[in-house]
């Protein structure tokens, strides 16, 4: 029997030029035997984009499962196509990244190798619009060296709570890029998915997923962040003080009482 890692992606009309660039990066990646992928496509809103953009695909590859759904920003296209997925691994992709070779396979063989952690990670860089690939900049909302911790620290496990103790210390930055998160079913659903935030709904998934459960980090590339103007972490409303401070305080929280209540 086949397994199968559901790759969901929200999709609102700003990014949904790049879904070309993303679905060629899909389609070309590899999984280990026995292993299928299916990408999960749900736009935030109805605005009939996804039949403009993925119809021809869809037709041609069951594999492609687009929807929409009303507008409630990031975190509910997330759930809405959690909800329609049937993967027993689920990973983020953002509409306008891209996968590098090999980036699927590594995480579903990371996690069949390492049954007790509940998820993985990966390096990434930064996509620019010349096509240049770079080391993401350090600055007040992550450092995302690429690779976990310091910079240069190889491959290893996430300890319970590694993560949010690092966003404690570190001013609210990551040690490791949310959007490259491959993660167990079940664990989504344990720490309630994505949460129902404007932004930083998949910090807010990490760091809970870390609360409860060990995870891995792959120092190999596992995502080209594309960096463009309308990204929506670009905008001045994404660190707006007053909704940052709020987000953070929550996402604390909330990641605070699970590694508690599963001590």
């Amino acid at each position: 029997m086949s397994a199968t890692l559901s790759v969901i992606t929200p999709v609102h009309a700003a990014s949904a030029e790049y879904l070309s660039a993303t679905h060629a990066s899909l389609v070309d990646q590899e999984l280990p035997a026995g292993w299928s992928w299916e990408w999960v496509v749900q736009e935030d809103g109805q605005t009939g984009l996804l039949d403009r953009h993925l119809a021809d695909w869809a037709a041609a590859d069951p594999r492609i499962r687009p929807s929409s759904g009303r507008a409630g920003g990031p975190g509910v296209a997330r759930t809405l196509a959690l909800a329609r997925s049937r993967g027993t691994l689920i990973r983020t992709l953002d509409a306008d990244d891209v996968l590098p070779a090999g980036a699927l396979g590594r995480d579903v063989a990371a996690l069949v190798a390492r049954p007790a952690i509940g998820f993985v990670t990966s390096a990434a860089l930064d996509l620019l619009a010349d096509g240049r690939l770079v080391p993401p900049a350090v600055g007040r909302r992550a450092p995302l060296r690429g690779v976990r911790g310091r910079e240069g620290e190889p491959a290893g496990p996430w300890v319970r709570g590694s993560v949010l103790d690092h966003w404690r210390r570190h001013d609210h930055r990551l040690p490791v890029h949310p959007a490259t998160l491959c993660i167990r079913r079940e664990l989504v659903l344990a720490v309630g998915g994505w949460m129902a935030l404007p932004a930083s709904e998949d910090t807010g998934l990490l760091l809970a997923a870390n609360a409860i459960r060990d995870g891995y980090h792959l120092a190999t590339v596992g995502l080209h962040y594309r960096k463009w103007a309308g990204q929506a972490t670009g905008q001045p409303a994404h660190t707006e003080p007053s909704e940052q401070a709020s987000r953070h305080a929550l996402i604390e929280q909330r990641a605070t009482v699970l590694r508690e209540l599963f001590r």
